[in-house]
């Protein structure tokens, strides 16, 4: 008993040592263009939907506190040590030590640490969704608070991203009761009830918000229509009056991101969202169109799709051809910038120099979700020994919560920057590290042990060769 009360210390006192040191390196938090735009509209109190208002508002709010982006900055940071703390505990109780030091080790990641340290939608979703997973891993069989605060927790994490839902319902459906997951009929039942609440949030806080429509969502239906256009070397935009628009198109049609389609890029395209968002607002007309163009090229649809996706998760690239991350703030008319310091910049040559390993490549994570997966498929009831605390289904959870989340940017994605999938990162890392060192986890057919390392082994190469070939 006196060991294990000196371990939880230890644990306890690194938690709290990763904490001050992530406030104390990124004080007061990085703020990029997108963040900028956000705090401008928290400080107004007015509200558009580009960028999450859930999470405007919440800044608002934190305004009374102290204005500037270090509230946001210690939010986040809290989340994330936090929930990395009671995932750590959690799996301390069980006595899997081992797990333990990983999850610890993960925490340290250095490109976890600046993106915590950056005020973004995808920090504070990871975060929250982290902090949720860690209230379901050191709550008792019966208790029930910590179980409703980690669904609310959820419910709101979903209004914070478009494509939240496939990352917040199996932790979600994790959270119900055993006997109603413990046959598939049972579990369909709970996903189907589950999906409601989070399918619902964002509109939702939206529409309590009073949100203006900015037309966010034809950022979608333009990339798209321009990267089947340029597959299929034809016009599908709308008419627009542009001389030779196929050729036009041609030129700025990026594999990597939609940027040059925006009205901000330094050279926007002349056929991009300024000249485009009128006639596909109409009547719904951008869904005509999209689908339309669909219909009529779908290898062109699926080439372009596959060819962003391959940047997008940093799979067969040269990585010096990828966005990297943000590691200062942008110029601001409040004039808050992250502190000079020593430590921030060794996290920060550390990140840069992950970037171009697999720890920075999406794509290898994602296939070590999808091996996870294969191994320990089950959300059903009982604890079987795959998780922590009285939630033994927390670690597949997390598989399927990461590998979910991550195939949703294969149709929805627009951009290729690391930080969308920083939740895929950080759940499969956990994952893995509450799965792999388990007998029962490989107490499985050969076939299925080749089924989950296979594809792993084949990414992983083939990303390394990609690179080396380049």
């Amino acid at each position: 008993m006196r060991r294990a009360t000196l371990s939880v210390q230890i644990v306890t006192l690194l938690i709290a040592t990763g904490t001050i040191a992530q406030l104390a390196a990124f004080w007061p938090g990085i703020i990029t263009w997108d963040a900028i735009r956000q705090y401008g509209q928290a400080v107004s109190g007015h509200y558009d939907d580009w960028h999450p208002p859930a999470m405007n508002w919440l800044w608002h709010l934190l305004r009374r506190v102290a204005a500037g982006p270090a509230p946001m900055l210690v939010v986040q940071a809290t989340l994330y040590w936090a929930g990395t703390g009671l995932l750590a505990l959690g799996a301390l109780r069980r006595g899997m030590r081992g797990p333990v030091v990983a999850i610890l080790v993960l925490a340290v990641s250095p490109i976890a640490l600046v993106l915590i340290g950056t005020i973004l939608k995808d920090s504070l979703f990871a975060g929250a969704l982290l902090f949720a997973a860690g209230l379901v891993a050191v709550a008792s069989p019966t208790a029930h608070w910590p179980r409703i605060c980690a669904a609310l927790l959820l419910i709101a994490a979903a209004s914070l991203r478009f494509n939240a839902v496939p990352a917040c319902l199996p932790l979600l459906v994790a959270l119900a009761p055993a006997a109603w997951r413990r046959s598939l009929p049972r579990l369909a039942v709970t996903a189907t009830l589950a999906i409601v609440p989070l399918v619902l949030a964002l509109p939702l806080a939206n529409a309590a918000l009073r949100a203006d429509r900015s037309g966010v969502e034809l950022s979608l239906v333009i990339y798209d229509l321009g990267g089947i256009g340029r597959f299929a070397n034809a016009d599908v935009f709308p008419p627009t009056g542009v001389a030779n628009p196929v050729a036009v198109n041609r030129a700025c049609y990026s594999p990597i991101s939609w940027d040059s389609y925006a009205w901000w890029a330094d050279e926007p395209c002349a056929i991009g969202f300024t000249t485009l968002r009128a006639r596909l607002s109409a009547n719904h007309a951008a869904y005509r169109w999209w689908i339309a163009a669909i219909a009529d090229h779908p290898g062109a649809y699926v080439a372009h799709r596959l060819a962003h996706f391959d940047r997008n998760t940093r799979a067969f690239v040269r990585d010096a051809d990828l966005p990297g991350l943000s590691l200062e703030s942008d110029p601001n008319r409040w004039g808050y910038a992250v502190r000079p310091g020593a430590v921030r910049d060794g996290i920060a040559t550390l990140a840069i120099a992950s970037l171009a390993t697999p720890l920075g490549w999406p794509a290898c994570w994602i296939a070590l979700a999808f091996g996870l997966v294969v191994l320990r498929p089950s959300l059903g009831g009982g604890d079987g020994g795959a998780g922590t605390g009285g939630a033994g289904n927390i670690a597949p959870a997390l598989a399927w919560s990461a590998l979910l989340y991550a195939l949703s940017y294969l149709p929805l994605s627009v951009a290729s920057e690391v930080r969308y999938h920083l939740w895929t990162i950080i759940a499969t890392g956990v994952a893995a590290a509450l799965l792999l060192g388990q007998p029962a986890t490989w107490a499985v057919p050969r076939w299925r042990q080749m089924l989950a390392i296979g594809p792993f082994a084949a990414i992983l190469l083939g990303s390394i060769a990609a690179r080396v070939m380049g």
